[in-house]
């Protein structure tokens, strides 16, 4: 047999809290949404389009099967290609103006810059809308936490943007972790080799362009002079007004893959690593450890995370084929080291023999027509604003971790750091004046 390298193309009381924290987490498929219109899956939805341009380009072409009827962009110049394709849609500068106007709507695509994100989601969630939203799902961890439980109780279909969650790969590692191929996993480590960030705020009087509607951009976030640095994107991501650096951005699409294999939910410690701390911009490189208590018959489990120039122990003193980016997960009887599109068990010649299971969770339909589907027929998706908004607020406490230096006891009903007061101003950020979610 040949070596086994495999490739594929509301709000809850404390008792209520943790036991929905060990019956859900990190599980595959949850029920779906209550579905509110009914539609079948031959009638077209009626969507907007908030952010047209970079991944909203993206976004809007992977959904323009229905029908677009209103698109915004505080760019004049992404709003107008956008529009030349939808010539139909209404166009605004304003989310709110769009979300106000929108009683037609039955769903919306977020794809705003971060800070963003909670803002103009919340507002379709209470207005009954079905969202999309790109990763992360929102600037911090309070915010998540918000958006997930009005979710819930809109009962609205939800989907954050990671689209390698529907992927073949990671099913096939899912169903490999939790058939005890390695056997028990106790330690996973995820890294990835972007180094974006590091710096100061830029210095430098620029005019706004004339199709840049500058205030609109910045929303919530302190009001500061233009900068060509922060926009065209991404370049914002690395600022902690805008964005949270690599950590949250990968980190959604990374640590996705332990957060569902393992049925990861809340941490209870969380450690970081890296430069000296910047209070402009996330760092290029640096680590995050959580701890994890036991799930189900799954044991205790420690998850570290790498970015930049870090890497884990195995990757550097050369037990492992030394991918760009990665995920290892080490067990009791070996290793899986898999990426986005294949993975390998380890070592090699303790598996030649090896026989995958059957597969066992379904291939998805797309990661855009799952939640499609999931808006007209109330059929389930998997990166649903409940499970999305866990992993969103674990990737952000590696960021609280470092950005406070302590080792962080986490108290996931009241999101609190138990230890670290400070910390309170990172999981609830503060918005501009005029500005409430």
């Amino acid at each position: 047999m040949s070596t086994p390298f495999f490739s594929s193309s509301r709000r809850f009381t404390r008792r209520q809290f943790l036991r929905s924290s060990t019956l859900i987490g990190g599980a595959a498929v949850f029920a779906g949404p209550a579905l509110l219109r009914g539609k079948s899956l031959n009638e077209k939805l009626n969507i907007g389009i908030i952010g047209a341009g970079g991944r909203g380009a993206s976004n809007t072409q992977d959904v323009s099967g229905e029908n677009i009827v209103a698109l915004c962009d505080v760019n004049e110049n992404n709003l107008n290609k956008a529009a030349a394709k939808f010539p139909k849609a209404r166009k605004y500068f304003d989310f709110n103006k769009l979300l106000e106007a929108g009683k037609d709507l039955d769903a919306v695509v977020v794809s705003t810059a971060e800070h963003t994100h909670a803002f103009a989601t919340m507002m379709a969630i209470k207005l009954g809308k079905h969202v999309y939203c790109e990763k992360p799902l929102t600037h911090s961890i309070w915010e998540a936490r918000q958006i997930a439980e009005a979710a819930i109780k809109a009962k609205v279909a939800t989907q954050m943007g990671t689209q390698i969650h529907a992927g073949n790969n990671y099913r096939r590692v899912v169903e490999l972790v939790q058939t005890g191929a390695v056997g028990p996993i106790r330690e996973c480590h995820v890294w990835v080799s972007r180094a974006w960030g590091g710096g100061d705020r830029p210095q430098g009087d620029y005019p706004v362009p004339t199709y840049l509607h500058w205030d609109l951009w910045l929303g919530p976030a302190p009001e500061r002079p233009y900068h060509p640095d922060y926009f065209p994107g991404p370049k914002w991501y690395k600022y902690w007004d805008f964005g949270s650096g690599t950590m949250s951005d990968l980190g959604s699409h990374f640590n996705d893959l332990p957060f569902w294999a393992l049925k990861l939910r809340y941490p209870l410690t969380i450690e970081a690593a890296g430069p000296t701390v910047s209070p402009e911009t996330a760092p290029a490189s640096m680590s995050a450890t959580y701890e994890y208590g036991a799930r189900g018959d799954m044991p205790p489990v420690k998850v570290t995370w790498y970015q930049g120039e870090m890497k884990p122990p195995q990757y550097t003193e050369g037990k492992i084929p030394k991918w760009e980016n990665g995920m290892l997960f080490i067990g009791d009887k070996g290793m899986l080291l898999s990426d986005y599109g294949k993975h390998l068990l380890l070592p090699e010649n303790n598996f030649k023999d090896f026989k995958a299971p059957e597969p066992f969770i379904p291939n998805s339909i797309g990661h855009h027509a799952e939640w499609i589907a999931a808006c007209k027929t109330g059929s389930p998706t998997t990166c649903h604003f409940d499970y999305s908004g866990a992993l969103t607020e674990a990737n952000h406490l590696g960021n609280v971790a470092y950005r406070t230096g302590k080792k962080l006891l986490w108290d996931p009903v009241n999101l609190k750091a138990k230890n670290c007061p400070e910390a309170d101003r990172i999981i609830h950020r503060a918005y501009r004046k005029g500005w409430a979610l």
